[in-house]
């Protein structure tokens, strides 16, 4: 049937039979083929019924009456626009209940002999009709009669068949209708052969077989990310076993008990779990003890792509030891604007040809170890200054202007075989009106809710195949643009396909579940996001383990932080450390010429990680005193009242630091900045510990000094008096014994930059 005739074609069809013959995979494939959405009747039974047969009970004709008249009229609503409703009508007292409310319905039987009836009830575990009750059905059933608009097809042939009979008979007996106005929607539904999932035969029966087995609760919670807060069994019972989840990303801690968290969980759940880490900067994101090997922009701040291979070879290794199979990286964002400190690190570059370069050897490093990536954040962060965490934040480019950049980025690595996508709460108003001209600002969505976005551009015109999840639900990017309620099966309807972390479980799965049974989220759409997870899922091999072998042992962890890995990071961080400016040739500075070092170190303060923002300069003053420097390390007036003394305050740090004799006590002074902030602010810059501190440096007039960036690199906005700029990019050992080398010209800079360093202003040049 083409297009044209499906739009001219009205399907009120009910997909009719006993427990067992397929009602929903049948269904389901049918509408898909018709354009239709999907219903399962099921999800219609009030609480009453399915209890009743839940305990064996068989279902009375008084049971069924409201349940019927609930069917035919979700049939008459459908109007024009047409459904397909999978219902068991066995007797014809119940096909004329549903037609009282809809006459021009059509039955669909799908007949099978009790034998294979009976084999494929015992494989459907978990759903709430008995095999018990099949002999009770096959006795009530009265086949369709002449009368009765219908077909009947044989279940014993395979299901493309059984499809294809189904749809050959439906075209003779299904009356047209009145062309409805306007473009019908598009439908981008998965095909599980083509990339990236690239499934065999036997790996789509495992989809198939398997979604026809889930009850409603477990379709539901399949489309969940859980955010796991709690090593203990008890909890990953409660979330397993109350919200069938289909996926986890937990927090970091020690590897060993990283590692038998996940194993525990794999051995607790019937479909096998998508396990997510962070390793956007290597093993570091998935466990305490994981490799950083470097950031994103380190990664592209020298000519070697290889940077980014090693970075992902490594989180690869390291994560998959852990039993991880799901990585959110790489970060496929473009870092136009400077004031930008949300993925200011973690981008590869300004340009999208850096980005889709070291992208694509990420990606195919991580690729060597049995890991599915998720890039993000689609449709690009980079623009906005602001922070999605904590405010909706846009891509405010034109859309021929996106096509060229983001979209570039996007087609290159959907074209190399990226699987999945992270959808972030970032709105793109004028993309969005490319597609839907006349879109009020009020108008304009985070991409997470964006149909336009979701559907008719990363689906349709990127053509992008895999699957696709939000960003963590809790974002304030999302979370101000709709109730809760609203919001949650909303992401789904719009086109995403699972919900990155419960704020409240309970709360989120019956938000969930009530947009389904509502409608916002069609039969169609629910069926084709769970056929895409599944997807993933085998696309990992997943199905083919056994539940004790998903996780490796224990021995496996011996890749985690090994000398090899820290001696990868360690050749990064040698390469990669940069010389923004030295224009006061104030380099080379040792022990010999410059002995006494007044080091300052500067940090945003505390974060979410409740790490010690300052254990950075335990290290820096180490490495300053092996090369051989006397170092003394100044401290502000908070931290000397933390220390126990008393009487001081910035006025007095102020006059204690800045005196005229300041060149005969120091010979050079160091700065490092350790500033982060990350999803906690709108934008980071340089907070100084009082008004007019002692530690900013106003004292590059009297020594040689030296600023060294160990995190963000627009520092310079703030500090532009200094003559000496390094961005070592990252606040570890080897980083900053890289950084001590080549201050005293031990070894070459090799690192590059780009002019985001600037700021766009002149006197950060000077």
């Amino acid at each position: 049937m083409t297009g044209r005739e499906q739009a001219m074609t009205k399907h009120h069809i009910i997909v009719m039979g006993v427990s067992g013959c397929g009602k929903t995979t049948i269904g389901d494939l049918v509408a898909r083929e018709l354009g239709v959405p999907f219903l399962d009747g099921d999800s219609l039974h009030p609480v009453e019924n399915v209890a009743k047969m839940a305990a064996g009970t068989p279902l009375t004709d008084e049971d069924r009456w409201p349940w019927l008249a609930t069917v035919g009229s979700k049939l008459a609503a459908a109007g024009d626009g047409g459904l397909v409703l999978a219902c068991s009508a066995l007797r014809r007292s119940y096909r004329d209940a549903i037609r009282e409310q809809a006459p021009d319905t059509v039955f669909l039987h799908l007949d099978g002999s009790k034998e294979v009836l009976a084999r494929r009830l015992e494989g459907r575990s978990g759903h709430f009709m008995p095999t018990t009750l099949l002999d009770s059905q096959l006795a009530t059933l009265e086949p369709l009669q002449e009368d009765e608009a219908g077909v009947v097809v044989d279940i014993a042939a395979p299901v493309t068949d059984v499809v294809a009979q189904a749809l050959k008979g439906l075209a003779a007996v299904v009356r047209p209708a009145k062309v409805a106005q306007g473009t019908p929607p598009r439908q981008f539904d998965v095909d599980l052969a083509a990339a990236p999932f690239n499934l065999d035969g036997d790996a789509i029966a495992w989809v198939e077989g398997t979604l026809d087995a889930m009850t409603l609760e477990e379709k539901i919670g399949q489309l969940f990310i859980n955010h796991n807060n709690d090593y203990s069994p008890g909890y990953l019972d409660g979330v397993l076993e109350n919200y069938h989840v289909g996926g986890m990303r937990y927090r970091p801690g020690p590897s060993a008990a990283v590692q038998e968290h996940i194993r525990y969980a794999q051995s607790k759940t019937r479909i096998p779990l998508l396990i997510a880490s962070n390793p956007e900067m290597g093993g570091a994101g998935s466990c305490d003890d994981g490799t950083f090997v470097s950031t994103h922009l380190q990664a592209g701040s020298h000519p070697d792509k290889a940077i980014a291979r090693q970075m992902g070879q490594v989180a690869g290794v390291e994560t998959a030891a852990l039993g991880c199979n799901w990585a959110f990286a790489p970060i496929v964002d473009i870092h136009y604007n400077w004031r930008n400190t949300v993925i200011s690190t973690r981008s590869f570059g300004n340009t999208p040809e850096i980005v889709v370069e070291r992208a694509k050897e990420y990606f195919d490093g991580i690729s060597e170890s049995p890991t599915a990536c998720a890039m993000k954040h689609f449709p690009g962060d980079g623009i906005d200054e602001r922070d999605q965490h904590v405010v909706t934040s846009y891509n405010t480019l034109g859309y021929e202007e996106w096509d060229r950049t983001y979209g570039h980025v996007y087609r290159e690595m959907i074209a190399h075989g990226v699987q999945s996508i992270m959808v972030g709460h970032i709105g793109a108003p004028e993309v969005s009106r490319h597609f839907r001209p006349g879109l009020a600002d009020a108008e304009i969505l985070p991409a997470t809710l964006s149909p336009e976005l979701l559907q008719d551009l990363l689906r349709g015109e990127l053509g992008f195949n895999g699957l696709v999840l939000t960003d963590a639900s809790q974002m304030v990017g999302l979370t101000q643009a709709k109730k809760r309620k609203d919001l949650v099966p909303a992401t789904i309807a719009a086109g995403c396909d699972m919900f990155l972390f419960f704020r409240n479980p309970a709360e989120d799965f019956q938000y969930m579940l009530d947009g389904y049974k509502s409608g916002i989220i069609t039969e169609q759409r629910l069926h084709d996001a769970l056929r895409r997870i599944l997807g993933l899922k085998a696309s990992l091999g997943l199905h083919l383990k056994a539940a004790d072998q998903l996780v490796p042992a224990a021995d496996a962890l011996a890749v985690i932080g090994s000398a090899r890995h820290r001696a990868i990071a360690a050749e990064i961080a040698d390469k990669t450390v940069t010389l923004v400016k030295d224009t006061a040739g104030n380099l080379p500075i040792t022990p010999v010429t410059h002995p006494r070092i007044r080091l300052y170190g500067i940090s945003g303060g505390a974060d979410f990680t409740r790490a010690d923002p300052l254990a950075y300069l335990d290290v820096v003053k180490e490495e300053l005193e092996a090369a051989g420097f006397e170092v003394h390390l100044f401290r502000t007036a908070e931290q000397r009242e933390a220390a126990g003394e008393a009487g001081v305050n910035f006025m007095s740090i102020i006059s204690e630091e800045a005196t005229g004799d300041y060149a005969e006590k120091y010979d050079a002074a160091f700065v490092f900045a350790n500033v982060k902030g990350f999803a906690q602010e709108a934008a980071i810059r340089i907070k100084w510990s009082s008004p007019m501190a002692a530690e900013i440096p106003w004292y590059v007039t009297e020594v040689p000094t030296v600023f060294v960036s160990l995190n963000q690199p627009n520092h310079l906005i703030d500090v532009p008096m200094v003559r000496t700029a390094i961005h070592a990019h990252a606040g570890t050992r080897e980083a900053i014994r890289a950084a001590v080398e080549k201050i005293q010209g031990k070894s070459e800079f090799q690192g590059t930059f780009n002019e985001n360093v600037f700021c766009g202003s002149f006197d950060t040049r000077l």
